[in-house]
């Protein structure tokens, strides 16, 4: 079976999200997703990393991440490149487990739990405002997720707060804003539910320690993206400040990035982003680095259906998972008008997917929306880079002597 086609999707109401779909001579078709600068990542997919991919196994899954880092890795192997990759190994593991007839987490050396807790990110779309409600009316939040068996919820309670100063300066007024919901919810259940805060890395160093120094009597489950994941001794500091576990975070890619948080202690908890850092194949690794250090693992979701469903192969088959984000907002709100099936959740609880590869596909009338922009590649084309490295090696009768040598020397092995 080879790879014949791969076609990107985007829709003008989500014009950040872009998914992609490899296409093979069998006709299975695997699905990716990744988001931000989804143009960007398009151009990407065809230009760079797609034609690599024409006529290729689509089995070859490892095989094909590394020979597309090694590709991004001469500009640094971040940003853009990383999120194309991300999307492109999702969808090569979805063609593999339906090949093999099996959910992806089958391939990862089999599920070591069939379900795993959710928490809810506060978000809004439509009728559910839980982003404005943890404000509104904190308490009533956390009784309605007790209510559906969610017993853990994040907000970011001093994201506002920075603007002004660009989190350059945290007043103490501001300060007791932020602590509000947070007393509320506590007042009204206790400790029924727990509470985790992401920052979205908009303060420095010392605002962050009054931040997390002030929350630590409300026991927090973690401090998420305090400080832009710059400067690892920064966060190693931050961590030093609180008893409350720092969490580092969607930002980082491959296991290159968090190797350095997590061996100086400043990750306590891990939050790999699946369709940012390097797809199932680096979040996996990512995992097990984690788990060398005794280091739980929460995959970040807040942005697409198929990252939700790729993130559930990683939670099934990773045994240092602790809780999976989920934004109800999103799962309810518009995940089951782009695929088909909807993510399982239940009881405060993310079900494996049972059916083979990631277990979703994108659903067919999404391609015919009037907003949907859709490219396709099907030629194969070595990457410039590759044509002119060529001119790097010595003239072909040179290589001819090489390689007859090395013939030789192996016995008349080639």
């Amino acid at each position: 079976m080879k790879i014949n086609r791969i076609e990107t999707v985007r829709v003008g109401e989500f014009p950040d999200l872009i998914w992609v779909q490899v296409h093979t001579d069998g006709r299975v078709v695997g699905l990716g997703e990744t988001w931000y600068a989804a143009s960007g990542v398009e151009a990407l997919i065809h230009d760079h990393f797609g034609p690599l991919l024409i006529g290729q196994d689509p089995q070859e899954v490892e095989a094909h991440w590394t020979e597309m880092f090694k590709l991004s890795d001469h500009a640094g192997y971040g940003g853009a490149e990383l999120r194309a990759i991300s999307a492109l190994d999702t969808a090569l593991w979805d063609i593999k487990g339906q090949i093999a007839q099996k959910p992806v987490y089958e391939l990862l050396g089999g599920p070591v739990r069939m379900q795993i807790r959710v928490y809810n990110t506060c978000g809004v779309y439509g009728q559910i405002t839980d982003g404005y409600d943890v404000y509104r009316d904190p308490a009533g939040l956390a009784r309605s997720l007790l209510d559906e068996g969610v017993t853990a919820l994040k907000m970011s309670p001093t994201d506002y707060l920075a603007l002004e100063s660009r989190g350059q300066m945290l007043e103490p007024a501001d300060l007791e804003w932020a602590l509000k919901p947070v007393r509320a919810i506590r007042d009204a259940v206790g400790m029924e539910i727990q509470i985790a805060t992401d920052a979205h890395a908009k303060w420095n160093l010392p605002s962050a320690i009054r931040i997390v120094q002030a929350f630590e009597p409300y026991e927090i489950m973690w401090h998420e993206e305090l400080l832009s994941p710059l400067n690892e001794e920064s966060h190693r500091q931050l961590q030093d400040a609180t008893r409350t576990p720092v969490c580092v975070a969607e930002r980082l890619l491959t296991r290159y990035q968090f190797r350095r948080f997590i061996e100086n202690g400043s990750a306590r908890i891990v939050m790999p982003d699946l369709v940012w850092t390097g797809g199932i194949s680096e979040t996996f690794k990512v995992g097990t680095l984690a788990s060398a250090h005794q280091v739980p693992i929460a995959p970040h979701d807040c942005t697409g259906p198929v990252n939700m469903f790729a993130c559930a192969q990683i939670c099934m088959a990773v045994p240092g998972v602790m809780i999976m984000e989920s934004n109800r907002a999103m799962t309810r709100g518009w995940y089951g008008r782009i695929v088909e099936p909807n993510i399982d959740i239940r009881d405060g609880f993310l079900h494996a997917p049972d059916r083979p590869g990631i277990g979703t596909r994108l659903r067919p009338e999404v391609r015919g929306r009037p907003d949907a922009v859709i490219r396709v590649s099907d030629e194969p084309r070595e990457p410039w880079l590759w044509s002119m490295k060529r001119y790097t090696y010595p003239p072909p009768e040179i290589r001819a002597e090489i390689e007859a040598d090395r013939k030789r020397r192996r016995g008349g092995r080639a």
